[in-house]
């Protein structure tokens, strides 16, 4: 015990000084707030503005404003109900029965794993400053509490902002499995996601939305391309989807893939998928307003209308093309015009809306039906033809219909001046950034993890038996 209580006096007597130094050093209270202020500060509540107070006095709201606290709460669990379970369903049903539990124990490992990730540092890496990357001020969390980060919102806590985005973190590797379906080993693709997002999702993220990132139009007025992304065009599909047909492309066909049908085994689980992803994608894309304000109500409108549209002009191709419209291309539809408003839904009107979700079914129906067939890849549930064709195509929409009447924020942003001219054009630039970027490194990374387990898909004799069965020992649906 004599060593344990020395032990604690020199602690303390190193400690007792740097307290004292550090009190001494303390800021002096703000004081505090004057009527005038208090009520300034319930109008920038409402508007979503910085708080009269901010630096002048102490704030009667110190943390994250009620309201838009519980639109984010709201929106966190939807967009995380998008993957779990809205996209395992959707997934899920469009494989052959002997591999749906594959698909959803790949879509609930990674909700696990990329959380882990996201809380040590890949939050940080994210969201802290940076150029092309961020820091690690914010690692395991630290100092990410109930205060607002003003760099990124004005009356939403740090912490629900990192769990919101938190769940964007969780989708995305998601989408990008749908294209190595039923032939992949479990191993392979969480090891292939975990260097992936280092090399991806965080970099990409932090260009395009992070403090000084060097694609971010919005936040950074010295951003070497001057890029906007509402809510997940070019960090979520056009990533997962560049990356989808890379991988696929590496790990190669399925057996009998072109020689024997292939159909999804449960429209039924399909189309419930659909309906889950739809009512989540409110989460994703009105919920990236970052408060319950007019640019989330005109996220809301704009999601709607493109789905809808999507939907519509996809079956529509079929109809004229086959004769018959399908369930799996209404849903197609809807997923697409889902995905291609995605980077416009806070900046573009009603009307432009059903614009860009008609061109969306129009262009990934033949991405998925056409292009496909013709250079003969295995994107077993289309994430490149939906999620890259539409996120790109998105963007680019996105440069050329983007407008103040439908978010006036536009008007004092460092874009502003490229509104209806040139914006089209840094589109453009951060499209083919994200999309080479997406491609090599995929391509390195799965090269690497063939090394490391001695192939990237199961054996023949376990693709045939089924995933199921082989990579978990478990089965979908026993029948006696």
């Amino acid at each position: 015990m004599k060593p344990l209580g020395l032990l604690l006096l020199v602690l303390m007597a190193g400690w007792m000084p740097l307290a004292s130094l550090r009190a001494a050093d303390a800021a002096a209270p703000l004081p505090a707030p004057t009527v005038e202020q208090r009520l300034a500060d319930l109008e920038a509540y409402v508007n979503n503005a910085p708080r009269a107070t901010d630096g002048r006095a102490q704030s009667m709201v110190p943390g994250g404003g009620p309201g838009h606290s519980a639109w984010l709460m709201t929106s966190a669990a939807l967009v995380l109900f998008m993957t779990l379970p809205g996209l395992a369903l959707f997934y899920g049903g469009l494989v052959r029965r002997k591999n749906v539990l594959s698909i959803l124990a790949q879509c609930l490992g990674l909700a696990g794993l990329v959380t882990i990730l996201w809380w040590a540092c890949g939050y940080s890496l994210t969201f802290a400053r940076g150029g092309v990357v961020g820091g690690w001020d914010f690692a395991f969390l630290r100092g990410v509490g109930a205060k607002p980060n003003g760099d990124y919102a004005h009356w939403i806590g740090h912490n629900l902002f990192a769990v919101y985005q938190l769940m964007f973190a969780i989708i995305t590797p998601a989408l990008t499995v749908g294209a190595i379906a039923e032939r992949m080993k479990f191993k392979a693709v969480m090891l292939f996601s975990v260097a992936w997002m280092f090399a991806v999702y965080f970099p990409i993220a932090h260009l395009i939305w992070g403090a000084g990132g060097l694609m971010n139009g919005l936040g950074n007025p010295g951003a070497g391309i001057h890029s906007i992304d509402f809510a997940g065009g070019m960090v979520v599909h056009m990533t997962s989807g560049w990356s989808a047909l890379a991988l696929c492309l590496m790990v190669g066909r399925r057996q009998g893939h072109g020689r024997e049908p292939m159909p999804p085994h449960s429209m039924v689980l399909c189309m419930t998928g659909t309906g889950m992803l739809w009512a989540g994608w409110y989460g994703f894309n009105a919920g990236s307003a970052l408060a319950a304000d007019g640019a989330a109500v005109n996220a809301f409108v704009t999601t709607t209308l493109s789905a809808a549209a999507g939907c519509f002009s996809w079956s529509l191709m079929e109809y004229f093309r086959r004769g018959k419209p399908s369930v799996l291309g209404l849903c197609s539809g809807a997923v697409a015009g889902l995905a291609t408003i995605t980077p416009a839904s806070g900046f573009v009107t009603a009307g432009s809306a059903v614009l860009i979700g008609l061109l969306a079914g129009v262009a990934t129906y033949l991405a998925c039906n056409h292009v496909k067939a013709r250079f003969g890849y295995d994107d077993a549930l289309d994430t490149f033809g939906v999620h890259a064709v539409g996120g790109t195509l998105g963007t680019i929409l996105t440069g050329v219909l983007a407008t103040t009447a439908a978010n006036a924020g536009l008007a004092t942003s460092p874009v502003a001046g490229l509104l209806g001219r040139t914006l089209w054009l840094e589109q453009l630039k951060a499209v083919i950034v994200v999309g080479v970027w997406s491609v090599a490194a995929t391509a390195v990374i799965a090269w690497l993890v063939n090394l490391a387990f001695g192939g990237l898909r199961v054996d023949q004799d376990d693709e045939t038996m089924g995933l199921d069965l082989a990579e978990h020992g478990e089965e979908g649906y026993i029948i006696e």
